[in-house]
């Protein structure tokens, strides 16, 4: 009796001490979850505060005064919409036009009494160019211009016999000359007749503006291009025929809400950025860009109608910005 008494016990107590060390194990197990819970909590906290931080960080004001504005010579401009025009980039050269050609040649055989024009001499239509002996009569004769223009070639000499037509004179009117430019394929669908085009040909020669007054039937079997031809007045003789040449031509224009000068923007971390007026100087303001050509183009977002932006110099704030990064410069 006693023995079963005491087994009893036994159990009871096993029983108890399993219990209790089943839940302390609970308690610890939700301990860990709270504190879990805690830390996630914790972390995303963190998250939104350094977000925070992000974007107030980008609200940078670059400060700059009028006096160093005009030193480095940053201009500013409102935003507003405009005409953008997309064009087509095209090379080819000067030439004479055919008709303002004259290639005068001596009418009979003989000696070359006299030239009286070198090449680059103006002439004028009727002038004596030189004077030839006539074999058959032995009587002088006179070689006359028949256009006003430019001697640029010249062949024969004092003294020289001559017997062919290789011997003579080319008279060029170079008042009125042509550009004309080649057409690759990829670009013919957008080239048309009385297109505006802006000629140039590099630095020191003043872009000429005009329009496209011909596109060639066919394409040219050695190049695989046409050609199209701009009529150029040349009374200051500045488009010399063989001179290599750009053509800009505008093939259409839209008018889009923001236009700004390419010159606007700078390249901060990869990212197109403008400097934009904000309390007592500028802030870089990151830009999406939509068309485009070689000297305006369209913002789609980041830039609205009225605000006041820089358009030239902004290299300059860019710079006091870099060194602010440092612990540098006037940006706050």
């Amino acid at each position: 009796m006693i023995k079963k008494l005491f087994r009893n016990l036994l159990l009871t107590l096993i029983a108890f001490t399993f219990w209790q060390c089943n839940n302390d194990h609970n308690l610890e197990h939700d301990g860990h979850e709270n504190h879990s819970e805690t830390g996630e909590t914790h972390s995303e906290h963190d998250e939104l505060e350094g977000h925070e931080d992000h974007d107030e960080s980008e609200e940078i004001d670059v400060i700059i005064s009028d006096k160093e504005m005009k030193e480095f010579g940053i201009i500013t401009q409102i935003a507003g919409g405009g005409e953008l025009q997309l064009h087509v980039n095209l090379t080819g050269e000067i030439i004479i036009p055919p008709d303002n050609l004259a290639h005068i040649y001596p009418r009979f055989d003989g000696i070359v009494k006299k030239v009286l024009k070198s090449v680059g001499d103006k002439v004028t239509i009727g002038e004596v160019l030189a004077i030839i002996e006539s074999n058959e009569s032995l009587s002088e004769y006179e070689v006359k211009s028949l256009i006003k223009g430019t001697v640029i070639e010249k062949h024969l000499t004092q003294g020289e016999v001559i017997n062919d037509s290789d011997h003579g004179f080319v008279i060029a009117d170079l008042q009125t000359v042509w550009a004309q430019l080649q057409i690759f394929q990829k670009d013919l669908p957008y080239i048309k007749i009385g297109q505006k085009v802006e000629v140039s040909a590099g630095k020191g020669f003043t872009a000429t503006n005009g329009s496209v007054s011909y596109i060639s039937p066919v394409i040219d079997e050695r190049t695989r291009t046409a050609t199209c031809r701009i009529i150029l007045d040349n009374q200051d003789d500045m488009w010399r025929p063989g001179l290599f040449i750009n053509g800009r031509v505008t093939t259409v224009n839209i008018l889009v809400n923001i236009l700004i000068p390419k010159t606007a923007v700078e390249i901060i971390n990869g990212e197109n950025v403008i400097f934009v007026r904000a309390h007592e100087g500028f802030s870089p303001r990151h830009i999406s860009i939509g068309r485009i050509n070689d000297k305006t183009l369209e913002v789609i977002d980041g830039l609205k109608p009225g605000e006041e932006f820089i358009s030239t110099g902004g290299f300059t704030l860019k710079a006091e910005l870099q060194k602010s990064e440092f612990g540098d410069g006037h940006a706050h």
